[in-house]
Protein backbone atom coordinates (compact mmCIF):
# COMPACT_ATOMS: atom_id res chain seq x y z
CA UNK A 1 0.00 0.00 0.00
CA UNK A 2 1.39 3.40 -0.97
CA UNK A 3 0.96 6.63 0.99
CA UNK A 4 0.66 9.98 -0.79
CA UNK A 5 0.77 13.40 0.81
CA UNK A 6 -2.07 15.52 -0.64
CA UNK A 7 -1.48 18.72 1.37
CA UNK A 8 2.08 19.89 0.75
CA UNK A 9 3.50 23.42 0.72
CA UNK A 10 6.71 24.59 -0.91
CA UNK A 11 8.68 27.81 -0.54
CA UNK A 12 5.98 29.43 -2.70
CA UNK A 13 3.68 29.36 0.36
CA UNK A 14 5.16 32.39 2.02
CA UNK A 15 5.82 32.02 5.75
CA UNK A 16 4.38 28.49 5.70
CA UNK A 17 6.36 26.26 3.35
CA UNK A 18 10.07 25.65 3.59
CA UNK A 19 11.35 23.26 0.92
CA UNK A 20 12.20 24.28 -2.59
CA UNK A 21 10.58 22.15 -5.28
CA UNK A 22 13.69 20.16 -6.19
CA UNK A 23 14.44 19.38 -2.52
CA UNK A 24 10.84 18.35 -1.92
CA UNK A 25 10.75 15.97 -4.88
CA UNK A 26 14.16 14.46 -4.12
CA UNK A 27 13.14 13.79 -0.52
CA UNK A 28 9.90 12.17 -1.70
CA UNK A 29 11.93 9.98 -4.06
CA UNK A 30 14.29 9.01 -1.24
CA UNK A 31 11.27 7.95 0.82
CA UNK A 32 9.98 5.86 -2.08
CA UNK A 33 6.85 7.90 -2.85
CA UNK A 34 5.04 6.97 -6.04
CA UNK A 35 3.01 10.22 -6.12
CA UNK A 36 3.11 13.65 -4.47
CA UNK A 37 0.84 16.70 -4.45
CA UNK A 38 1.71 20.38 -4.33
CA UNK A 39 -0.94 22.60 -2.70
CA UNK A 40 0.57 26.00 -2.00
CA UNK A 41 -1.48 28.76 -0.36
CA UNK A 42 -3.58 30.50 -3.01
CA UNK A 43 -1.00 30.22 -5.81
CA UNK A 44 0.17 27.92 -8.58
CA UNK A 45 3.62 29.50 -8.95
CA UNK A 46 5.45 26.19 -8.61
CA UNK A 47 3.10 23.96 -10.60
CA UNK A 48 5.16 23.59 -13.78
CA UNK A 49 8.48 23.31 -11.92
CA UNK A 50 6.89 20.69 -9.64
CA UNK A 51 5.40 18.75 -12.56
CA UNK A 52 8.73 18.62 -14.40
CA UNK A 53 10.72 17.66 -11.29
CA UNK A 54 8.28 14.88 -10.39
CA UNK A 55 8.26 13.47 -13.91
CA UNK A 56 12.08 13.48 -14.00
CA UNK A 57 12.16 11.63 -10.65
CA UNK A 58 9.55 9.05 -11.68
CA UNK A 59 6.93 10.38 -9.26
CA UNK A 60 3.32 11.07 -10.27
CA UNK A 61 2.71 14.83 -9.82
CA UNK A 62 -0.63 15.92 -8.39
CA UNK A 63 -1.23 19.63 -8.97
CA UNK A 64 -3.43 21.42 -6.49
CA UNK A 65 -3.90 24.57 -4.48
CA UNK A 66 -5.05 25.46 -0.98
CA UNK A 67 -7.63 28.13 -1.68
CA UNK A 68 -9.16 30.67 0.64
CA UNK A 69 -12.95 30.56 0.71
CA UNK A 70 -14.65 33.86 1.55
CA UNK A 71 -17.15 33.66 4.39
CA UNK A 72 -19.74 35.61 2.41
CA UNK A 73 -18.77 36.33 -1.19
CA UNK A 74 -15.86 37.15 -3.46
CA UNK A 75 -16.75 40.85 -3.40
CA UNK A 76 -17.47 41.35 0.32
CA UNK A 77 -14.51 43.09 1.95
CA UNK A 78 -15.53 44.36 5.36
CA UNK A 79 -12.94 44.32 8.18
CA UNK A 80 -13.49 41.80 11.01
CA UNK A 81 -16.18 40.11 8.96
CA UNK A 82 -14.44 39.07 5.74
CA UNK A 83 -10.76 38.97 6.74
CA UNK A 84 -10.74 35.39 8.08
CA UNK A 85 -11.34 33.03 5.14
CA UNK A 86 -11.66 29.25 5.35
CA UNK A 87 -9.19 26.92 3.63
CA UNK A 88 -10.03 24.25 1.09
CA UNK A 89 -7.71 21.91 -0.84
CA UNK A 90 -8.48 21.51 -4.55
CA UNK A 91 -6.65 18.89 -6.65
CA UNK A 92 -6.64 18.67 -10.44
CA UNK A 93 -7.50 15.24 -11.78
CA UNK A 94 -7.18 16.13 -15.48
CA UNK A 95 -5.76 18.86 -17.70
CA UNK A 96 -9.20 20.50 -17.66
CA UNK A 97 -9.06 20.47 -13.86
CA UNK A 98 -5.66 22.16 -13.96
CA UNK A 99 -7.03 24.87 -16.26
CA UNK A 100 -9.95 25.34 -13.88
CA UNK A 101 -7.50 25.83 -10.99
CA UNK A 102 -5.69 28.47 -13.06
CA UNK A 103 -8.99 30.29 -13.65
CA UNK A 104 -9.97 30.18 -9.98
CA UNK A 105 -6.59 31.40 -8.73
CA UNK A 106 -6.47 34.16 -11.35
CA UNK A 107 -9.97 35.35 -10.45
CA UNK A 108 -9.06 35.28 -6.76
CA UNK A 109 -6.04 37.51 -7.36
CA UNK A 110 -7.81 39.93 -9.70
CA UNK A 111 -11.29 40.22 -8.20
CA UNK A 112 -11.30 38.71 -4.74
CA UNK A 113 -8.05 39.86 -3.16
CA UNK A 114 -8.67 40.98 0.41
CA UNK A 115 -5.69 40.33 2.68
CA UNK A 116 -5.30 37.07 0.76
CA UNK A 117 -6.46 35.96 -2.70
Amino acid sequence: MAFTHLHVHSHYSLLDGLPKIDQLVQHAKTLGFKALALTDHGVLYGAIEFYEACRAAGIKPIIGVEIYVAQRSLHDKQPRLDDKPYHLILLAETTTGYYNLIKLVSQAHLDGYYYKP
